[in-house]
């Protein structure tokens, strides 16, 4: 799972920075359209800035939600705006891992426990171990550990649930703090460059001698967007952290369950 992680984290990165190349190729494009338009002639000239106007307008109404989001990721200082990009981008990589590795956990209780009960009846402890060490998930490991301690008595196997059932705890909470690490920093990167920025429009404002709306709107809408995006991370990986927190809980209850119907189909079968 780790390789995948990080994978899954440079190929996010490597997109983020092919999207650059693409903008600055077309940055390119564009300022030599430009040039060759004012050799042209300033008839010339009028013609092509009236058809791109048009062009503009009319992409700007055809635009959707995504494209906005980008136009205004653009705008925004990306000094600010690439380290919310990559507590999003990382804070995914690791929701994604613990959703795939909590439902790859996620096992059928009720049909491993009718299983085991099927071999305890028979007197099959071994084929019991057997069926639970093949069955994937926390759930069945604590119940193998529960039969694997089956010589020591009521005691020793609920002493071997509890223990090994905190192990399993810890294994299914493991990088959650990282998510929650980037929950935290995302709007705080985002305050931090909405600060900054709103220092930056009071300088330009102080060098110019003269209150402008121009440069103050300019400003502070740079800097808000900064704030806007790390907002919408954050909201983004709290979505993610609650279903995860959610699953584990689903999970944690299961396993409770099946170690207590383990410990009386044990003492049923009389095999403690």
């Amino acid at each position: 799972m780790r390789k995948f992680l990080l994978l899954i984290g440079v190929f996010m990165i490597a997109s983020y920075m092919g999207a650059f190349d693409i903008m600055a190729q077309a940055a390119d494009t564009t300022a030599a359209a430009v040039s060759d338009t004012v050799a042209a002639g300033a008839a010339a000239a009028s013609e092509m800035v009236d058809e791109a106007s048009t062009a503009l307008t009319q992409n700007a109404d055809n635009a959707g939600a995504f494209q906005v989001l980008k136009e205004k990721f653009i705008e925004g200082d990306w000094v600010w705006m690439t380290p919310v990009l990559c507590c999003m981008i990382f804070g995914l990589a690791f929701c994604i891992e613990r959703i795939i590795t909590l439902n790859i956990a996620s096992a059928n209780t009720d049909t491993l426990l009718s299983k085991i009960e099927d071999k305890l009846s028979s007197g099959d402890l071994e084929g019991a171990k057997d069926v639970a060490k093949a069955t994937p998930g926390p759930a069945a490991s604590v119940i193998y550990e529960g039969l694997r301690n089956a010589a020591s008595g009521p005691d020793g196997v609920e002493k071997a649930i509890v223990s090994y059932g905190s192990v399993q705890m810890s294994l299914m909470e493991k990088g959650l703090i990282w998510i929650s690490l980037f929950i935290a920093l995302a709007p705080m990167l985002g305050f931090l460059g909405t600060v900054i920025g709103m220092i930056q429009a009071f300088d330009k404002i102080q060098a110019a001698g003269d209150i402008s709306p121009t440069v103050v709107a300019g400003g502070i809408k740079v800097a808000l967007l900064t704030t806007v995006f790390g907002l919408i991370v954050a909201i983004i990986l709290q979505i993610f952290y609650n279903y995860i927190v959610s699953k584990i809980d689903g999970i944690t209850t299961k396993m409770e369950e099946s170690s207590i119907a383990l410990v009386e189909t044990m003492l049923r079968n009389k095999t403690i």
